[in-house]
């Protein structure tokens, strides 16, 4: 029952696309992370992912369109859905998943694939 102060945890990430842990609940981990580029394409086979833009902008990109999200917006990828998440200009997103889920889901990949769990 302790306050997160998200500028704060936000300005502690050094790097894009490695997603810390700032809080859990109900099996399900919040998330923060800096976006800059393009990420690949994977999916979630079992887990839902939600994306809140907390400043910036971001979009997410699916086979057959694109979701453009500013701050204060958020979109909701379903499972087994295949999508990559992209920013021109460094965003920072809050994400809600299920705990130990794989920032890359069905990819391993040598740059992008974060450790899970790790905590800010």
């Amino acid at each position: 029952m302790n306050i997160i102060d998200l500028k704060e945890k936000f300005w502690l990430l050094n790097e894009h696309w490695r997603p810390k842990v700032v809080a859990e609940l109900n099996a399900q981990e919040v998330r923060i992370v800096k976006f800059f580029g393009e990420f690949p394409w994977h999916h979630h086979a079992d887990a839902d992912e939600l994306f809140l833009v907390w400043k910036g902008a971001m979009r997410i990109e699916f086979r057959e369109r694109v979701v453009e999200l500013k701050a204060g917006q958020i979109c909701v990828v379903p499972r087994g859905v295949e999508h990559r998440t992209a920013a021109d200009a460094e965003a920072e997103v809050i994400l809600f998943e299920p705990a130990g889920t794989r920032n890359t889901g069905n990819v391993v990949d040598p740059v992008f694939t974060a450790p899970t769990g790790v905590k800010l």
